[in-house]
């Protein structure tokens, strides 16, 4: 694991880029939105039952997809993700590349898997459900990135004694060999960490 995996509240998980950070540009962040059964989204419908996304902007999003390393992957599915990351995610995807979004709830639908699958979740409860499943629609050598509140953050509308953890996903996830070696900020209030197969 990265040694950057250890944040102080509000800072960067990248020192270097700091200062972009604070002075690149930023988005509002709108409610979550979906698209039914899995489909490409190539247009975003409204996810009626959640809330207004934590947080207030998206942290340099003209370097985030370049961050999460997914402009490549051959296949790209998306999870409970807010509307902005999600419409910045595709636009940074060729042509016919559009990647998969789905509700959590939703995800035994999709029956293909994918080369990396990138989940928001802030809760604890019901999230081992949540990552089995994620786990089951990647590829043998897929890479899931999954997207937490970090605890001593005031703001994000999961109390900080349910949020989910790093710990949690690390636990959560070892029995599948994945292990977390890289770290992104997405916004003030969130980080995402991404999980690889581990190295034997």
């Amino acid at each position: 694991m990265d040694e950057g995996a250890q944040v102080p509240d509000g800072e960067s998980e990248e020192p270097q880029n700091e200062k972009n950070d604070e002075d690149g540009p930023q988005h509002d962040l709108s409610p979550f939105s979906v698209v039914e059964k899995g489909k490409a989204c190539a247009s975003l419908g409204r996810n009626p039952e959640a809330g207004p996304m934590s947080g207030t902007a998206l942290k340099n999003p003209s370097e985030l997809p370049a961050r999460l390393d997914l402009a490549q992957a051959r296949g790209l599915l998306l999870v409970d993700v807010p509307a902005p990351l999600g419409d910045l995610l595709r636009a940074s995807r060729g042509e016919g590349e559009e990647p998969v979004l789905v509700e959590a709830r939703s995800l035994a639908s999709i029956k293909q898997a994918f080369e990396a699958v990138l989940l928001w979740r802030e809760d604890r409860v019901g999230s081992r459900a949540v990552l089995e499943k994620a786990v089951k629609r990647l590829e043998p050598q897929g890479i899931l990135w999954v997207v937490i509140a970090m605890k001593k953050v005031r703001g994000p509308r999961t109390p900080a004694a349910h949020r989910l953890e790093l710990p949690d996903l690390a636990k959560g996830l070892d029995p599948h060999g994945l292990v977390n070696d890289r770290e992104v900020r997405i916004t003030a209030w969130h980080a995402a960490y991404r999980f690889v197969k581990r190295k034997t």
